[in-house]
C-alpha cells in the first residue's frame, strides 16, 4: 500500500520527504553560501600606477570578493570632480601586475559613470586609490581620488578614497593593509546591503590618508574632521612624534597617524560612523 501511494505521488509531481525512524521531521539545515562582495577599483593616477596595483592585488586575496578595475587611461591627478560630457571611450588594459583593467579616456569621476552606465556593473563598494600623495583638508576638493569616490556616493554607493603620503619609498603596502582592515570590519555589511552602510545622513565617502614613515612607524588611526586651512597639507609626516592631540586630518597625518574622515557626497566632513581596527598595522 505504501509503495502504491508513493508511486502515485511521484506521478503527480509531489516531492517525497523520507525520515529515519525516530528522527525529527524538521528539514535539515543547509549552510548558506557566503555572499560575494563586488568591489570596483579606480584612481586618479591611471590604471598602470603602482598604488592601484598594490591595493588591487591585496583586495583579490580577501575571501568571497570579485574585483573589477576601471580607471583613467592616463594620470588625471588634481582634476577633482571634473567630468566629460557625451560618450566615453575605453580600452582593455592590465595593471602593473597583469590584472585586467578597463582604461577610460576621461576623468576619475568618468570611470564611475562608465562602469555603471556602460559596463552595467553593480558594485557593492568603490575603492579609489591608493593615491600617490596625501589628500588632506581643502585639497580634497581638487583631488581626483576623492572626486571618483564622491561620484560613487552621489549614485548611492559607499566608497573609500585611500591616499598614501609621499615618501622614499612610498609605502603603499601599509595603506593596503589599512584598506583591508576596513573591509574585514565592514565587508559583510557591504555585501548584504551597501546602502544601509550609508546611514541616515546619506554619506558614503571615507577619506583615508596614510603616512609613509621614513623613520618610526605608523602610530595608529585617528577619526578626525578635515582641516579648513590648507597650510601644511602637503608636508611630510613625522612618525617619531609623541603628539597625541590631533584635532584635524592635517595634524593627525603630520604626527604619524592615518587620518580617517567621513565625507558627504559634496565633500563636507561629518562625524564618522566607520571603524578601523585599533591595532597599528
Amino acid at each position: 500500500m505504501r509503495r502504491h501511494l508513493a508511486r502515485l505521488l511521484l506521478i503527480a509531481g509531489v516531492p517525497l520527504v523520507t525520515a529515519c525512524s525516530g528522527s525529527s521531521s524538521a528539514p535539515a539545515r543547509v549552510a548558506s553560501k557566503p555572499q560575494t562582495l563586488h568591489i570596483l577599483v579606480t584612481n586618479d593616477d591611471g590604471y598602470n600606477a603602482p598604488g592601484i596595483d598594490v591595493v588591487t592585488e591585496a583586495l583579490r586575496k580577501l575571501p568571497h570578493v570579485a574585483v573589477t578595475v576601471v580607471a583613467p587611461a592616463t594620470n588625471k591627478s588634481g582634476t577633482g570632480s571634473q567630468s566629460t560630457s557625451g560618450t566615453l571611450t575605453a580600452t582593455q588594459r592590465r595593471t602593473a601586475s597583469g590584472y585586467p583593467a578597463i582604461a577610460v579616456d576621461g576623468f576619475p569621476s568618468d570611470t564611475i559613470r562608465y562602469a555603471l552606465e556602460t559596463l552595467h556593473l553593480h558594485p557593492d563598494v568603490v575603492v579609489s586609490g591608493i593615491n600617490a600623495g596625501q589628500n588632506l583638508g581643502p585639497i580634497t576638493e581638487i583631488s581626483g581620488t576623492v572626486g571618483a569616490a564622491k561620484a560613487a556616493a552621489v549614485r548611492g554607493l559607499p566608497a573609500i578614497a585611500a591616499s598614501q603620503g609621499l615618501g622614499n619609498p612610498t609605502q603603499y603596502a601599509v595603506g593596503a593593509t589599512l584598506v583591508l582592515s576596513w573591509f574585514r570590519v565592514h565587508g559583510n555589511t557591504l555585501a548584504a546591503d551597501g546602502r544601509s552602510f550609508l546611514g541616515p545622513r546619506g554619506t558614503g565617502v571615507i577619506n583615508l590618508n596614510i603616512p609613509s614613515c621614513p623613520a618610526g612607524k605608523l602610530r595608529g588611526v585617528k577619526d578626525v574632521p578635515l582641516a579648513t586651512d590648507p597650510a601644511g597639507a602637503t608636508d611630510p609626516a613625522d612618525c617619531t612624534s609623541t603628539v597625541t592631540d590631533v584635532p584635524t586630518d592635517v595634524v593627525a597625518f603630520h604626527n604619524g597617524f592615518a587620518s580617517v574622515t567621513e565625507l558627504t557626497d559634496t565633500g563636507e566632513s561629518v562625524t564618522s560612523s566607520t571603524t578601523f581596527p585599533a591595532v597599528t598595522p
